[in-house]
């Protein structure tokens, strides 16, 4: 049995959010509250991540079948998916397998080349060396505008407009997370597993302008030729988390695109 911790919240068809690597399921709550008057959400840790135990052997594709069999075990058969990142990744991936009625990616891994995947493995470990360096300080650090843009710029598109409470939240869920060094580790091997089963399933690749973890410029043109059938958007100046960003337009994405109950 998949046990994950989850929030659950709304009533209708079911969507299901997943998170990326080094965070949890609350970085969803900017925009929870406006998914929830059309749809039920669920709201996910991935195994290693937030309150959820670890796997033995933590990769994306065991994050993948992971969560595959949180859906049977909660009886969501083909709900629609969102994910952010490697959430993004994951939520394509199952949605290949035939395990999704929709998929929405912002900022999904797999379109990156080797340098591309490289950077955002480095920067992101980097980081967690830093905020693990950093201990006692870092709340400190977190509580000015300043600390805010130097520490959180590679995933926050506005990091001085997050308060410093989220920010603290937001390094220590990558810092304290289990999971956070094998996944992004895994990010070697990761890929897409099969691009023409998706061709049939509806698909939004949302990305935010301000990305420089998964850099707009270069891996939204990739998926846009990877993935033509999919609907392609951009989130002017957002970054590669973007619902603090603009979690109107984030809301959007989903709510414009998915049918309702």
């Amino acid at each position: 049995m998949a046990i994950l911790n989850h929030h659950r919240e709304g009533r209708g068809e079911p969507l299901v959010l997943v998170h990326g690597v080094g965070s949890r399921w609350q970085v969803w709550e900017p925009i929870i509250g406006a998914l929830a008057e059309r749809f039920e959400v669920i709201a996910v840790d991935l195994p290693g991540f937030g309150d959820s135990a670890p796997l033995p052997r933590t990769t994306v594709d065991t994050l993948t079948d992971a969560l595959a069999g949180f859906l049977a075990d909660q009886g969501l058969h083909r709900p629609h998916l969102a994910g952010n990142s490697m959430g993004g990744g994951i939520s394509l991936n199952l949605g290949a397998r035939g395990l999704a009625r929709s998929v929405t990616a912002f900022s999904p891994i797999f379109f990156w080349d080797r340098g591309g995947r490289i950077w955002c493995q480095k920067s992101l470990g980097q980081a967690k060396t830093l905020g693990r360096l950093l201990g006692p300080a870092l709340p400190k650090v977190l509580a000015t505008p300043l600390g805010r843009t130097m520490f959180l710029g590679l995933v926050f598109g506005k990091p001085w407009a997050v308060d410093a409470q989220t920010a603290l939240d937001t390094a220590r869920g990558a810092i304290d997370a289990l999971g956070f060094s094998p996944a992004l580790e895994s990010f070697t091997d990761a890929k897409l597993a099969d691009p023409a089963a998706l061709v049939d399933l509806p698909v939004t690749i949302a990305w935010g302008s301000r990305d420089i973890l998964l850099t707009y410029k270069t891996q939204s043109q990739r998926a846009r030729e990877v993935l033509p059938h999919a609907e392609h958007i951009t989130l002017e100046g957002s970054g590669h988390t973007p619902f603090y960003d603009d979690p109107a337009a984030c809301a959007r994405v989903i709510l414009d695109r998915l049918p309702a109950s």
